[in-house]
């Protein structure tokens, strides 16, 4: 039976390079993105390269709640049923407290954490009727510690997401008629257009490709819980967790 996985936030980065990975693992593809000419050209390479998958996209603002609860849904109709729904959607703003910029960390705050939730609230109805599914939270490693300056306020939006997906995971381990799977992924630093600015010489940082290869397997093998890439980002965040904040500060 073929398996269908619908990716929010698809038009670039982490989303357009899981889709091109998904689709070669054989999986049918529902992409969302507000642009639309992105998703069109990204559908379009996916089908060149593997024909025999079906790829169908869908405009949408995940800041729109009926929006979002109306493409999950026609998405689930259009493919009868969707297996996984990868929570991706985000955004990277923010800016220091204080500093007169609350604009772009509520933006941020809007995206990242009212957007996910109505993507998990109309991905969970999904999967609850469908008494099956995977949801997927793509949190991020800055959510285990508070991060200074223009990463504060995405952190505290990763966190929301981290703590999100582990009291819907414990709700399900229940509920064991329901064969809802949760996963949440940590990322460490991979390059993608969101943080193409950054010095190139991030340490620790991936290219998309490789990156997105460690995320996709942990997907796939359904991991409650995965910092990726493993290495090195296992055994930082387990530093992150236990050491002082002002020697956090300097590791990342």
């Amino acid at each position: 039976m073929t398996f269908t996985t619908l990716i929010t936030g698809a038009s670039s980065g982490l989303g357009a390079e899981m889709a091109r990975q998904f689709a070669a693992l054989g999986h049918d593809l529902a992409l969302t993105a507000r642009r639309t000419e992105r998703l069109d050209a990204l559908k379009a390479e996916i089908t060149a390269a593997h024909p025999q998958r079906r790829v169908e996209t869908y405009a949408l603002d995940v800041t729109r709640d009926e929006d979002v609860t109306a493409v999950f849904e026609q998405a689930k109709g259009d493919f009868t049923r969707l297996d996984r729904v990868v929570v991706n959607a985000g955004l990277g703003k923010g800016a220091p407290y204080g500093k007169g910029s609350h604009y772009a960390n509520r933006q941020t705050i809007e995206t990242n954490v009212l957007g996910a939730a109505v993507q998990t609230e109309a991905a969970m109805a999904i999967f609850r009727e469908q008494r099956a599914g995977h949801l997927v939270l793509i949190a991020s490693i800055t959510a285990l510690r508070g991060m200074p300056k223009s990463m504060t306020t995405y952190a505290a939006t990763k966190a929301f997401l981290a703590s999100l997906g582990e009291g819907i995971r414990s709700e399900m381990l229940g509920k064991p008629e329901l064969a809802i799977d949760v996963s949440v992924l940590y990322p460490g630093y991979i390059r993608t257009e969101m943080n193409e600015k950054v010095e190139q010489k991030t340490k620790f940082m991936v290219d998309t490709d490789v990156g997105v290869r460690s995320m996709v397997e942990a997907i796939e093998a359904r991991k409650p819980k995965a910092y990726v890439p493993a290495k090195p980002w296992v055994a930082i965040g387990a530093a992150m967790k236990a050491l002082p904040l002002p020697v956090v500060r300097k590791l990342l």
